[in-house]
Formats: structure tokens, sequence, C-alpha cells
């Protein structure tokens, strides 16, 4: 089975909010996994007006509509449903989708943060529909708490959402676990490995999707101390755990962060981990 690259040329033309033009040079840079048998990329289509308005208010599009960046997110949403239906269907095992203006910090009724459309709330719904999958979980290690992820979600008990961020919280299939402003790699992988991979191997989902910024990358805007490295040892881990729970139903999707060299070093990488 092969692994999916979902990515927009129009992130070519069009730098995303807080993010800025960080993948500007991709696809290029995924050159050597992209000669892989097993890797396809994807040009995808924005996401349809019918979907996209079941989860947000009709004000809410029209408004992204007219700002520069909106292409961006109804795109990335767009490839955020492609790439989950395809991992649920058998069609791909895996896959990495490079995602702009669309994300975490969308709500039902607003949203903040560089994310202005809820991309993961459309794609778990469409995938119950059409491939019969049920149970997901949403894991989300970028440096701010996934509010408008926690507000679609919140009474979703076949979903669990995981969310490290700067709170400890637990109620039911909602989670969240303070990595504080100052860690190491190794205290996060352990926090990981400790907290979130014994919930999600009681809860038994059958595909996990990862929301993971590299804003908290030294240097960043959210940093906390974590060098690259540890973005490719964090795929490294989850990975693993999908492989074990549900038959390696995995994907990545690109968070916040904006430094454009952290995600040219480590986005070429977690592609040759799924991958392989």
């Amino acid at each position: 089975m092969s692994t999916g690259i979902f990515y927009s040329h129009i992130f070519k033309t069009s730098p995303g909010p807080v993010v800025g033009p960080k993948f500007i040079n991709f696809p290029e840079l995924l050159e050597g996994v992209l000669k892989l048998s097993n890797v396809e990329l994807f040009e995808h289509e924005p996401v349809s007006d019918d979907l996209i308005m079941k989860f947000h208010t009709p004000n809410m599009i029209e408004n992204l509509k007219n700002r520069t960046y909106g292409k961006n997110a109804f795109y990335s949403v767009g490839a955020c449903v492609e790439a989950t239906n395809k991992i649920t269907s058998g069609e791909l095992k895996n896959g990495l989708l490079f995602n702009s203006a669309s994300g975490h910090h969308a709500g039902p009724t607003s949203a903040w943060g560089g994310t202005y459309i809820n991309c993961v709330a459309p794609s778990v719904f469409s995938a119950r529909k059409t491939s019969g999958v049920n149970r997901f979980a949403l894991l989300d290690t970028d440096c701010h708490h996934g509010d408008g992820d926690r507000e679609m979600f919140k009474n979703d008990h076949s979903l669990l959402h995981f969310c490290f961020c700067d709170s400890d919280f637990v109620s039911d299939t909602n989670v969240c676990v303070g990595v504080g402003w100052s860690s190491t790699d190794q205290d996060y992988l352990n926090l990981v490995k400790d907290q979130f991979i014994p919930r999600v191997n009681k809860f038994k989902p059958e595909m996990i999707i990862h929301f993971l910024g590299h804003d908290t990358c030294q240097g960043d805007y959210g940093d906390i101390g974590l060098t690259e490295e540890f973005f490719i040892d964090l795929v490294k881990v989850v990975k693993k755990c999908a492989e074990e729970l549900c038959q390696g139903r995995y994907l990545v999707i690109t968070g916040g962060g904006s430094r454009r060299d952290v995600a040219e070093y480590i986005f070429p990488k977690i592609a040759e981990i799924l991958a392989s």
C-alpha cells in the first residue's frame, strides 16, 4: 500500500497567514521520496460548499472567500477530505498533508490564529459516510490548544481528541496534557509515550490523524526548546502506534510554525518515514 502526499500549487503564490511561504519550495524538495514506487503525489480540489457549510456559518465561509488566502484554506480542507477518504478506504496506507489556513483553531462560529476553517471535522464526517470507519484519534502537537477541534468534537465519543498544550485536562474522550513553556526532545517524547500511547491503545481507533506543528521548535514563534530531530522521532513513535492499532492508517497534517528551513528539513524526512 502507498503513502499519499497532498500538496497544492496555490501555496507557491499565496503565502499562508502566520506560517508564511514555508511551502514555496515543495513539492520539488520531495523529489527523492516521490521516486519511490509506493509514494503518490496528489493535487486536489477545494472542499465543496455543501460539505464545509455543515460545520461553519455562512458568514464565516463568505468572509473567507474574500480573503487573499481563502483559497489556501478551501484547497487544504479538500485535500484533508480526500486524504482521509483514501486512507480509510484502503487505497492508501498513510499520508502527509501540506496545509495552509485551515486547522485546529476553527470552530463552528469563529476562528483565529491562521486557521480559518476546520479540516478534520468534514474529513471525519465524509469518511464515516463513505468507508464505515468510525473511530478516530486526533493527536495535536502544535504549541497552542486546539480549541476549534475541541469545540467540533467535544460530544463525539467516537473520536479521541488528545492535545499537548499548556494545561492538563481529562474528560472522557477529550484530553489535554500540559508540556510547559520549556521542554527537551526526550521529555516531550516521554509524555507522548506515557500519556498518549496508553490512552490511544485503550481507545482503539481505526485511524490516527495528527495535527503536527513545528512552532515549538527552537527559534520559532512557539519555541519551547525542541530541536528539528524531535518532529522526526515523534512521527516514528506515532506511526508505530498506528501500525499496531489501526493497520497503519495515519495522516500527518502540517500545523503551525513559520521557520521555512525547519519545514524544508523535517517534511521530506517525515515523508520518507511514512513510506518506509
